[in-house]
C-alpha cells in the first residue's frame, strides 16, 4: 500500500476547502437575510425577525422560511392608512413589497386646496 501524498491529493484538499468555505458563506448569508430585510424596511419587530432567521438556520432550515415571510409582513398598527394610502380593516395583515415601498417614498403627498 502506497501512502505518499501527491499533487492530486493536494488538489483534492484545496477543492474540498473551497467547497467548505462557500457553504459557510451561503449559510451565513441566508441566516442574515430575513433580519437585513426587516431592518431595511423598518419592520417593528426587526430584532425578532433577525433572531428567528438565525434560529431557523440552526434548526436545519425548518423555521427559516417563517422568518423570511415574517420579514415581509406588516401589522395593522405598523402601517397606518396615512402612510400607505389604503384603508385597512381591523386584524388585516398585508405583505409588503419593495416596489410598493419605493413608490410610496417617491410620491409626494398631494396638497389640499385652500379655500378663501
Amino acid at each position: 500500500m502506497d501512502s505518499t501524498f501527491g499533487p492530486l491529493d493536494a488538489f483534492a484538499f484545496v477543492v474540498f476547502a473551497v467547497i467548505i468555505a462557500a457553504a459557510v458563506v451561503i449559510v451565513v448569508s441566508l441566516g442574515r437575510l430575513p433580519g437585513q430585510l426587516a431592518r431595511k424596511w423598518g419592520h417593528p419587530q426587526a430584532a425578532a425577525v433577525n433572531a428567528a432567521g438565525w434560529i431557523g438556520i440552526a434548526t436545519g432550515g425548518l423555521l427559516w422560511p417563517l422568518a423570511f415571510i415574517w420579514a415581509f409582513m406588516t401589522s395593522p398598527a405598523a402601517s397606518s392608512p396615512k402612510v400607505t394610502g389604503e384603508k385597512q380593516t381591523r386584524g388585516e395583515v398585508k405583505l409588503r413589497s419593495p416596489v410598493q415601498d419605493d413608490r410610496i417614498i417617491l410620491e409626494a403627498p398631494a396638497e389640499k386646496e385652500k379655500r378663501p
